[in-house]
């Protein structure tokens, strides 16, 4: 006869409700993101502020010309045709290539009631693209309201 640890069985549903709750996106940011080659999709870290989002997004060896950002129907796309340039010579071969970023997609559901899309601005510098989505004046946290007692 086996005797069953009663807590055995719950802790799997505990953590993954725990895991759910802490990686869990209160805001749609992943939508439709594809690499069209065997390598990984560029990180991207999603910062918050009081005005903005910002989303940094490692590229690196690229240049500004080979992004197109797009925004339709709330939905920002980033997509990047990029050609490898470099040739191989004789007897050279890959033994492990992780960053080549040559083709890829990203995609971000933003919430229309939140973002101000006509200020979306993009920049690329040292590998890293950057794009600031500035909030509406509503969406901003407001300081509280000190109400004088009398």
């Amino acid at each position: 006869m086996r005797l069953m640890n009663a807590t055995s069985s719950l802790l799997p549903e505990v953590s993954r409700f725990f895991d759910d709750f802490v990686t869990r996106d209160w805001f749609d940011w992943s939508t439709g993101n594809f690499s069209s080659t065997n390598t990984t999709l560029p990180a991207v870290n999603i910062l918050e502020t009081n005005d903005d989002y910002i989303v940094e997004m490692a590229a690196p060896g690229m240049n500004k010309k080979d992004f197109h950002i797009e925004l339709k129907d709330n939905l920002l796309t980033i997509t990047s045709e990029h050609q490898d340039t470099k040739e191989m010579k004789e007897g050279e071969r890959w033994l492990r290539r992780e960053f080549s970023y040559q083709s890829f997609q990203r995609s971000f559901r933003l919430n229309n009631d939140v973002v101000d899309d006509a200020k979306i601005k993009a920049t690329y510098e040292n590998g890293m693209l950057r794009l600031s989505i500035p909030k509406k004046e509503e969406a901003k946290t407001k300081p509280p309201k000190l109400i004088a007692v009398s």
